[in-house]
């Protein structure tokens, strides 16, 4: 595996692994319709049943995942404090507790502080569900549940960007295939199980499509069906209960970023928005699909509240999100020549870019390439240079930023020699 370390190709690698690893997460949802653990068991563990439509159960699990998914963090872990109580030799509540974790870093994939009671818990998750796994082959499927979750996002968090842990990304990316396979040969205990599938279909072949040095890799992988993975996608957005939200939230990145459909995207975003109002990641998505679309007047409401969130403190709003509110206001009110709106809102971006350690991006950039630009306009030249010099410094000299730059630099040279 080593070679494909060191290959130029890594964000391919890192999507890969965080591809496949997320197509077996969600997996472990099924469990809420295919297990007793919110329902009346009997005192014997040898004793199963499964309340897949029970009401009751379904009212239960929502509340908690409902209270995670809109950002109330001490509510949801008030009840899955309560399901540990009652279950304490099944991984659900030890997941459900590690899953609120990992809601607390997607904000921000380069916040680290949550990390280690994130794979606290789904360590002690995987290794209750390997007790049941081995030893209780009644609960043998629902513990592949687990393992393939558990793993999964454990694989996803070694992959990403700033953690770079490709060997550990690995092992727990094959370890969640694994599991999976396994609960594969037990669809017909859900539909919802559709969804782990409907991942895997898609990502199977958009990832060799799009890094043909990593086809190799896939021969060691059942092929997949990038059509049947968007229509199972849309099947469980519109059908399942408890892996929709998942779902729709892949959906939509699917829609946005690779299969060049914004309205639906868009859709989808909106839904999210208004279904969990305090959902920092959902807000910040539905206003980038309203810059996208161009729906100005929205966009500038929505920009406007994700600012006035991080001003006052919410929980989870922050550099990341306000990089892009500041950005899209700043775009909007230099489009309309208010060049002092504009400047304050390039600013705001280059300080969240820089507190969230994004100097390399492209709102970094092109936000100190439109400050030159407006102190051009505004005749402080030497306000420009100092702009165009910073880019020129943070930019990669291929990229396009850094040539704008240095020809915006040259122009301004030769205007002072006139």
């Amino acid at each position: 595996m080593r070679f494909w370390f060191k290959s130029n190709h890594l964000v391919g690698f890192r999507f890969l692994m965080k591809s496949l690893s997320r197509a077996v997460l969600f997996s472990l949802l099924i469990v809420f319709s295919a297990t007793t653990l919110f329902g009346q068991r009997k005192a014997r563990k040898d004793t199963t049943v499964i309340l897949i439509s029970d009401i009751s159960v379904q009212f239960e699990a929502t509340a908690a995942m409902n209270n995670l998914y809109n950002f109330n963090f001490e509510k949801a872990q008030e009840q899955f404090r309560d399901f540990k109580q009652k279950y304490r030799w099944h991984p659900l509540p030890y997941f459900l507790m590690g899953l609120a974790e990992w809601w607390k870093i997607v904000p921000n994939m380069k916040e680290t502080k949550y990390d280690e009671k994130f794979l606290a818990y789904m360590d002690s998750a995987i290794q209750i569900a390997h007790n049941l796994h081995k030893n209780f082959p009644e609960y043998k499927t629902e513990a592949s549940f687990f393992l393939a979750a558990a793993y999964g996002f454990k694989g996803e968090l070694y992959a990403d960007a700033d953690r770079k842990n490709w060997v550990k990304a690995a092992s727990e990316g094959k370890a969640a295939l694994k599991y999976m396979e396994e609960c594969r040969e037990k669809n017909n205990l859900s539909p919802e199980l559709q969804f782990g599938d409907a991942l895997y279909n898609y990502f199977r072949e958009w990832v060799p499509e799009n890094y043909k040095s990593l086809k190799p890799i896939f021969w060691f992988f059942r092929h997949g069906d990038k059509k049947l993975g968007l229509k199972q996608l849309k099947e469980v957005s519109y059908n399942a209960f408890y892996t929709r939200t998942e779902a729709m939230v892949w959906l939509m990145r699917i829609l946005a970023g690779y299969e060049n459909d914004p309205q639906r995207a868009y859709q989808i975003a909106e839904y999210l928005h208004q279904t969990y109002p305090d959902n920092p990641y959902f807000h910040r998505y539905y206003a980038r699909m309203l810059y996208t679309l161009g729906v100005h007047p929205k966009m500038e409401e929505q920009c406007k509240q994700i600012m006035q969130r991080i001003d006052s403190g919410r929980f989870g709003y922050e550099a990341v999100s306000g990089r892009y509110a500041s950005f899209f206001l700043a775009q909007l009110y230099d489009a309309q020549r208010k060049w002092d709106d504009a400047k304050k809102y390039y600013q705001r971006t280059v300080k969240f870019s820089e507190e969230a350690g994004a100097t390399d991006s492209g709102y970094y950039l092109y936000a100190l390439i439109s400050l030159g630009e407006i102190s051009q306009q505004t005749g402080d030249k030497a306000a420009a240079k100092k702009y165009f010099t910073m880019v020129k410094k943070k930019a990669g000299k291929k990229e396009e930023a850094y040539k704008d730059a240095k020809r915006r630099l040259a122009r301004l040279e030769k205007a002072s020699k006139d």
